[in-house]
């Protein structure tokens, strides 16, 4: 694999659990100030390297390049690859893995209610998140379609009706493989809603007459009613049609709100050098969203999806708190017996000898709140 470098105190926690949903309130013995806003991190805690950039404008048009080839951290399958996998590859899990679909977690529950002050994540599935922060309502990679391009229809429904949800004040995109931008969801969003993608996926969405699109390259940033959205690199790569590979950008989320809170969406990666860059630049990530499935075989899927091991240990690259695991559990879309990724998390968590309570292995429909310091009166 080559490696690209492109680059422009203790706290304590205390828990109240309900049938749907779980509040986690931080406290902070201290705070520190950097570019992002006020830091609730633990201290000590450094600040961020390099300095934070500037917000972009919302809605800018800017000119790309045509390709994105020399962000890739590792080769795309070549002929040779493609013809071991045809040869002995196989997508699909066996009959014994593909038998416990049924014990597959699913209790979807009313969403949680929140304020400005309080950031909550709801799983609706894949990885598609509806994630509240600084009083607004985001999804993330919004897939609510109940079948994708080349893959069998979802294995668990979706966690989140779309009826249900709040007035939709933004979304962000990691990439464009089918599973991560679906086309027959985004339309049923008001096309005012802002759209925060990678650098060269904007035409994709103006094409489709949405009118506030944002995009962004690796390590740049927008603000949205005081949310902060910082777009970050990832070990993957881009395609959706035959002749537009790395056309696109590629990458994942930080979003920070008004008060420091501040959530990671990793979208789709493999395991590599950037977690460490992300966690430097980034301080005091209250919770990571990684993803843990679609990773075997492994000699065809490790440059480009994490396996459990390698997302806990990204976690702790991240310098990341919390981790809630995604992209498991909702589409077949590789070999690996279909409860495996989770066993496997829970007992590398367990190994890095990580409080249990600081993984949030929710299920589809299940809702965590990480209620700020300053609002623990509001719980206690």
């Amino acid at each position: 694999m080559t490696q690209q470098t492109h680059e422009s105190g203790s706290a304590t926690t205390t828990a109240t659990t309900t049938p749907a949903t779980t509040t986690t309130v931080l406290t902070t013995p201290a705070t520190t100030t950097g570019e992002a806003g006020t830091s609730t991190a633990p201290t000590p805690c450094a600040p961020p390297f390099p300095p934070l950039a500037e917000p972009r404008p919302l809605g800018e048009l800017r000119v790309w390049p045509r390709t994105f080839h020399d962000r890739l951290t590792a080769p795309l399958p070549g002929l040779k690859a493609m013809a071991r996998f045809a040869r002995e590859g196989s997508v699909r899990p066996g009959r014994e893995g593909l038998a416990d679909v049924r014990r597959l977690p699913f209790e979807p529950g009313p969403l949680p209610r929140v304020d400005a002050g309080t950031v909550s994540v709801t799983w609706a599935g894949h990885a598609s998140w509806v994630l509240r922060i600084g009083g607004l309502t985001v999804l993330t990679d919004p897939v609510w379609s109940r079948r994708i391009l080349g893959t069998p229809a979802r294995v668990t429904p979706v966690g989140v009706p779309w009826e249900t949800l709040p007035r939709v004040d933004a979304v962000v995109i990691s990439h464009n493989h089918y599973d991560h931008l679906d086309a027959p969801t985004l339309r049923r969003l008001p096309r005012d809603t802002p759209v925060f993608v990678p650098a060269g996926l904007g035409r994709w969405f103006r094409r489709r007459r949405f009118t506030t699109v944002t995009e962004l390259d690796w390590w740049e940033a927008a603000e949205l009613s005081g949310v902060r959205f910082d777009f970050v690199p990832a070990h993957h790569w881009s395609k959706r049609t035959l002749t537009d590979t790395c056309h696109s950008l590629w990458g994942g989320w930080v979003l920070t709100a008004p008060d420091g809170g501040r959530v990671y969406f990793a979208g789709d990666t493999g395991y590599g050098h950037w977690f460490s860059r992300i966690g430097r630049r980034y301080p005091g990530i209250d919770l990571a969203l990684m993803p843990i499935g679609a990773y075997d075989p492994r000699w065809w899927l490790s440059d480009v999806h994490l396996d459990p091991e390698e997302a806990v240990r990204a976690t702790e690259d991240l310098g990341a708190r919390r981790m809630a695991p995604m992209h498991w559990g909702t589409f077949i879309l590789s070999a690996e017996p279909v409860l495996e990724p989770l066993t496997r998390v829970r007992a590398a968590w367990e190994q890095a000898r990580r409080e249990r309570e600081d993984l949030w292995d929710l299920p589809v429909g299940g809702s965590r709140i990480l209620e700020r310091s300053s609002l623990r009166s509001a719980v206690n």
